[in-house]
């Protein structure tokens, strides 16, 4: 499917990474040659997740820093919980450094076991003293989580009396709390929601918006007149509808409190309350979002626009309607959808108007979105004969969203569109069969599976077993011929994601493909990657970065103006290579931002402009510590391991996004130009 953020792309096997088109580097001195041999295994480890003991302890015994925080790294990311007992001595390292990844790659492995030495530390350190490492440390025990974590974050919260400076441990504890989920320490956020510090009050109430904790309404209602712009914008993102009704305070009072935020001084504060409103579903709100039609941040003006289409009511409809002519793309298109769903005739004449003024298959896509919007499943069915497969996929998910599981018409499309040319919308007819799983449909999804294997992404193969899975799941006889047709007669596929995601579902899948149980069947990854191919990524990008040498840097054309960003080797090397390999073959010029969500993201590098597309090759991710801060530059995916090349750049502070996507970049330039990026700019060209 499209990646949530942040995309639908390309999920088949990684290629050796492409050389950038400039001079070779330098040759190494002699005495590097041995660090850049062990950079590189731990590189290829990494990259196949492969465990490799003999290896990591070589790397994690190193005299030599870098060689151990790239160790540590690479454990963590392989994913192997033999790694503990490796990692946890790193955190009494003589580096700070050291210390600090070992901490981080213990978060990434998720182990309980590790819970009791992460916490040592956080609580060896006097709160004076406490650095990165102790953050880090605090940071990983809330991945880990469960019973174990929860206590130590409950731990590391009540271990400064309130009145006193906060220490960085528990500032970080706040920030992290709401991944422990129903086990987040609610009176103890409530506590500091009131701090007198802005970071500290902004951090928990982020966590309490976050848990939807409906204990936390008042504080968030009276943060919104709060004189830090972030912690308003904090709490405008922590409150709903819904959540207003959970509460004894009442939906009305909790929109009127939100309403003015609209025209608060700052644009993500407006963006913020916006979507806040929008899922009220009250037109006499409407007023809110129509002043903020003229706001000269167009970012806001998409959000308005979206917020009218929710709220309804014949104002919003004429003031949704004045923008469907609108000359830039990303505010005529949110007005046709938002008109959709305000009022479906009116939405549905804008789209054809649309159409009919621009053949661009981007008018018809809209119109798919428009059609979804204003419920019209005749019209979309219409889109399903369209000549360009980009708006039939927009088709096919917008009837997936109307109909019911069991509308036998939509599952009768969903059979013969197994058979279309384009992978997206087999992938998506494929979903649509999983929804209703019948035995009879697992002889054409074995088709539909054997036939994506040439695809230029395999979205269309994934989709093919979940609903093999769905039907596996649906009663034994059908397990057994889900087994017989598919499990057995198929070969182990080299597709570690296709491969991956079989073995979970269908446990025999391991016995059957001679891998074993465990982590993709315990079969390393095959990444079509050398030795050779790896030494030159530590030798074109790893090592100059972890000795001090300048990043590499690139600058994106838009026609908003110029983005410059620094990319960062030293966190994602195999990332950051690939990148450039695509940017010095121009792969990105020309291109456009397909998804720009207000406030939140600017996502691009999708040669196929819909979210779907993606270079051929796929990522495994590369985890690090860096934070997603406004202008960080993310790899975008629809589940791990399947980057490509589509990016996203974060607009403001996402701390959600934090280890979950591969940080390779921030901007390094003047940020304005970000904020005036909209859905459908073209990227003019992307170079060094």
């Amino acid at each position: 499917m499209p990646r949530p953020i942040l995309s639908g792309c390309s999920l088949l096997l990684a290629l050796a990474v492409a050389a950038p088109a400039r001079p070779a580097a330098a040759q190494a001195p002699a005495q590097d040659e041995t660090v850049i041999g062990i950079l590189a295994r731990l590189l290829a480890l990494s990259d196949a997740r492969q465990f490799d003991g003999a290896v990591l302890r070589q790397a994690l015994q190193s005299d030599n820093l870098n060689v151990r925080v790239q160790g540590a790294l690479a454990a963590g990311r392989i994913g192997d919980g033999e790694a503990v007992e490796l990692l946890v001595p790193l955190l009494n390292d003589s580096a700070g450094a050291v210390q600090t990844a070992a901490a981080f790659a213990l978060g990434l492995l998720k182990d309980p076991r590790a819970v009791d030495p992460l916490l040592a530390i956080v609580r060896s350190v006097a709160p004076a003293d406490q650095s990165v490492r102790e953050m880090e440390a605090v940071t990983s025990l809330a991945k880990i989580g469960g019973v174990e974590g929860a206590q130590a974050i409950q731990l590391v919260l009540g271990s400064t009396p309130l009145g006193q400076a906060v220490p960085p441990s528990v500032s970080t504890a706040l920030l992290e709390a709401w991944r422990l989920g129903p086990r987040a320490p609610i009176p103890q956020l409530l506590a500091y929601a009131e701090n007198p510090d802005e970071v500290i009050r902004g951090r928990a109430l982020f966590s309490l918006g976050r848990l939807r904790s409906v204990a936390a309404v008042p504080v968030l209602l009276k943060a919104l007149g709060d004189q830090a712009s972030e912690v308003r914008a904090v709490a405008a993102r922590g409150l709903s509808a819904t959540l207003a009704d959970s509460s004894s305070i009442g939906r009305a009072a909790v929109a009127a409190r939100l309403r003015p935020l609209a025209n608060d001084p700052i644009p993500g504060v407006r963006i913020n309350a916006l979507r806040a409103l929008a899922s009220f579903r009250d037109s006499t709100l409407a007023p809110a979002a129509i002043s903020a039609l003229t706001d000269p941040t167009s970012a806001v003006v998409v959000q308005a626009e979206t917020t009218l289409g929710a709220l309804g009511g014949s104002a919003a409809v004429e003031a949704l309607r004045r923008l469907t002519t609108s000359p830039t793309f990303a505010l005529r298109r949110q007005a046709i959808i938002g008109l959709a769903q305000a009022d479906s005739s009116a939405g549905i004449a804008a789209a054809q108007a649309a159409i009919a003024a621009d053949p661009d298959w981007r008018w018809r896509g809209v119109a798919a979105e428009a059609y979804a919007a204003a419920s019209d499943r005749a019209r979309l069915v219409g889109l399903l004969a369209d000549p360009d497969g980009r708006v039939v996929a927009q088709a096919l998910q917008g009837l997936m969203h109307l109909a019911a599981d069991s509308d036998t018409a939509l599952l009768a499309r969903a059979r013969v569109l197994l058979d279309h040319a384009d992978p997206a919308v087999r992938s998506v007819a494929a979903d649509i069969l999983a929804r209703r799983p019948v035995a009879d449909d697992v002889d054409r999804l074995v088709a539909a599976y054997r036939r994506a294997a040439t695809d230029p992404f395999d979205d269309a193969r994934l989709s093919a077993v979940g609903a093999l899975a769905a039907i596996a799941a649906s009663g034994s006889a059908a397990k057994l011929r889900v087994l017989e047709r598919f499990v057995t007669a198929t070969p182990r596929p080299e597709d570690y994601l296709v491969r991956r995601l079989a073995e979970q579902r269908f446990p025999e899948a391991a016995d059957a493909w001679a891998g074993g149980p465990g982590r993709a069947g315990g079969v390393p990854i095959v990444t079509g990657k050398s030795d050779a191919d790896y030494r030159e990524v530590v030798r074109r990008y790893l090592l100059p970065a972890i000795t001090g040498q300048p990043n590499p840097e690139v600058s994106i054309e838009t026609d908003r103006g110029v983005l410059t960003l620094e990319l960062l080797p030293a966190q994602a090397p195999l990332t950051v290579a690939a990148f450039l390999g695509l940017v010095d073959r121009r792969y990105f010029d020309g291109q456009r931002w397909h998804r720009v969500v207000p406030n939140f993201v600017v996502q691009a590098g999708d040669p196929r402009g819909d979210g779907w597309g993606g270079p051929g090759t796929t990522l495994r991710d590369e985890i690090n510590p860096q934070r997603y801060v406004i202008g960080t530059v993310g790899m975008a995916l629809s589940g791990p391991d399947t980057g490509g090349s589509q990016f996203f750049i974060t607009e403001s502070t996402q701390p959600h996004l934090d280890g979950t996507y591969t940080v390779f970049g921030r901007v390094s330039g003047d940020m304005r130009v970000l904020t005036l990026v909209t859905q459908g700019d073209r990227i003019r060209s992307i170079h060094r």
